[in-house]
Parts: C-alpha cells; sequence; structure tokens
C-alpha cells in the first residue's frame, strides 16, 4: 500500500509539473508581442497600396538592399542594389516591380546568378540595412547595420545597430518550381534571418506539384551546426499529401518573426483563421557569440537550382515591416 502511495504521490508531481510548465508556456514564455496578434487579421493596412506607385514610395525600402539573380555588370556575382536606388524607385521587371494590386513582387528562376560560390541558389530578396543609405558605416560585422541577441557582450550591443527585433510580413506565394529534383521542387524561403555566417531561421513554403495547397516550415540552423526543422501547417517532406488546412498559391497570410530573450517566435496568421505560433528556444545555439551579428532577410530565396528552362518561383508582398530595440525606425 505504502508503496502504491509512493507512486501515487509521485504520478501527482509529474503531472503537477507538467501544468506547470505549460502554464509558464501558454502565459510567460510567448510574448506579448504575439499574444496580442488579432486572431485571423492580416498584418499592414493593405488599403494604401498604389498599384501607379513605384516599390519605394509603396514601402519603406531605405531599410533595405536587394539581391537579384541578374549578373549585369558580368562579376559572377549576383547583382545587388542598395538602400538609396531602392527608396528613390528602382524595379526591374520581371523580378522586382508593383504588381496590379498594389503589391511588391519578388520572381526569381531556378537557374540564375548567386551571391558567392558556396551558394546553391538563386533568390530575389530584401536585405535588412539599419544605416538606411549612410555608406561610411559596413554591412558586415557589429556595425549599426546589424542587430545582434540580447545576451550578447555590452560591447558587442553598443556597437550594433538593435538588439533582438521582429520582422512582419504579408504575401501571397504566386508560383512556385514545379520541374527538377523532386526533393527540390516546389521549395521556397520567404523570410530569414542570416547571422554572420549560419542562419537562426529560414521560412519556408512547399507546395507540391500534384497538391492543391502548401505547407509552412521553418529551420533553425545551429551556429556551425546541423539544422532543426519545425513544421507549422503540413511539412517538408516531398511525398507529402495536400496538407491539412494548407495554404494555396495566391492565398494572402501574414507571418511574424522574432527574437525575445534569445528565443525564436515564429508566428502564421490566416484571413478568419486561428494563429499558428511555433518557437525554439536558441541559448544553446551559439548566436550570441563576440562575432555573431543579424540581419532580417524577406522576399523569395528559390529553393531549386534545377528543372526546366524559364521555371520560376513568385511572390507578392503587402506588408514588410522590420523592429528592433534600441532602433529608432
Amino acid at each position: 500500500m505504502c508503496d502504491i502511495f509512493a507512486v501515487l504521490v509521485f504520478a501527482l508531481a509529474v503531472f503537477s509539473a507538467s501544468l506547470n510548465a505549460l502554464e509558464v508556456e501558454d502565459n510567460t514564455l510567448i510574448p506579448k508581442s504575439h499574444t496580442s496578434l488579432a486572431e485571423g487579421v492580416l498584418l499592414g493596412d493593405l488599403s494604401k497600396l498604389d498599384p501607379l506607385k513605384k516599390p519605394g514610395e509603396n514601402f519603406d525600402l531605405l531599410d533595405w538592399s536587394l539581391t537579384l539573380p541578374t549578373d549585369l555588370n558580368k562579376d559572377k556575382k549576383a547583382d545587388t542594389v542598395y538602400e538609396k536606388s531602392l527608396s528613390k524607385g528602382f524595379d526591374l521587371k520581371p523580378f522586382f516591380y508593383t504588381a496590379d494590386d498594389g503589391g511588391l513582387v519578388f520572381a526569381c528562376p531556378n537557374v540564375g546568378a548567386k551571391t558567392s560560390k558556396n551558394t546553391k541558389y538563386a533568390r530575389t530578396e530584401l536585405r535588412e540595412m539599419l544605416r538606411r543609405g549612410n555608406v561610411r558605416i559596413k554591412t558586415r560585422g557589429l556595425t549599426k547595420n546589424n542587430w545582434v541577441f540580447s545576451n550578447a557582450h555590452g560591447s558587442a550591443k553598443a556597437k550594433s545597430g538593435g538588439v533582438e527585433g521582429s520582422l512582419e510580413g504579408t504575401l501571397a506565394i504566386n508560383r512556385v518550381s514545379t520541374t527538377g529534383d523532386i526533393k527540390k521542387v516546389g521549395r521556397v524561403v520567404i523570410g530569414q534571418i542570416h547571422a554572420t555566417d549560419d542562419e537562426p531561421i529560414r521560412l519556408y513554403y512547399r507546395k507540391l506539384p500534384a497538391n492543391s495547397k502548401g505547407a509552412i516550415y521553418f529551420a533553425h540552423e545551429i551556429n556551425d551546426g546541423d539544422d532543426i526543422w519545425i513544421n507549422m501547417i503540413g511539412s517538408r517532406s516531398h511525398t507529402l499529401s495536400d496538407p491539412d488546412d494548407g495554404i494555396a498559391l495566391n492565398e494572402k497570410f501574414s507571418y511574424k518573426i522574432s527574437v525575445v530573450d534569445e528565443v525564436l517566435f515564429v508566428t502564421i496568421i490566416r484571413e478568419g483563421k486561428p494563429n499558428i505560433t511555433k518557437y525554439y528556444d536558441m541559448k544553446d545555439s551559439g548566436y550570441s557569440a563576440s562575432n555573431q551579428y543579424m540581419y532580417f532577410k524577406a522576399g523569395v530565396y528559390n529553393q531549386n537550382n534545377d528543372g526546366a528552362d524559364g521555371d520560376y518561383v513568385q511572390a507578392t508582398f503587402y506588408h514588410i515591416h522590420n523592429m528592433h530595440k534600441g532602433y529608432k525606425f
């Protein structure tokens, strides 16, 4: 009897601890910046977008540079358009331009110019530039152009342009790749945090050719280590049947990516549906090291470098907003 009683006491203690853990998770761990997001309400004011305006007139692009899948100057690297040119109205069809509904179109072929010899895939993607056109500030390194984690050394915080923060995007995926290696078909990265060398998050959309809807998932890359994969809607499998409650092409949705006290939070928002939030604790991932700096990326980073000529991915963004502690814009 005593043994049974002891087992019951132990079981109740474990059960109670589990309840407390859930309580902490629900009430404390997920920050108010995510729990306060209205259920099923897309982020941003889409009514202000004007189809007659250039991208830099509809969006504040002084915070960004743009990588294109082109090599117009023949230097064997992808072309970059910097902040001031973007903010003054740069566009380039068919890769980067204002859509008929005022959204900002990003398109990228499967095969295109890449940023370096070590990069496998082409992209039409914005890179966060906190310097906002001040070319005296270096792009890379612990400078006012980039941000750091909250547990970085105080000197790193003083040198950086901000501490942690969030990236919001509202978009519709218009097209994904449909040809080539089945393990790569249909994949596109739509938002990132890039660190010195690795990526604390790559947020993916994937729709397979036989499916009517796509999945959402993300990868967290351990600094100088392996990827950890987290599914949000469906999965990253190349044999996945139509994901339950997946996202169709041309369906608008929003995402919010945040880093708060070294914890990564991702929320997906769809009109009229419950929000989905997942998180990953990055305290042991190595991104508070003295050589680590961060920047957000948004657009289309095509994850297929194979397939038929003319195959491509395309997304239209309706809202892009970045924010950081210590950053006033």
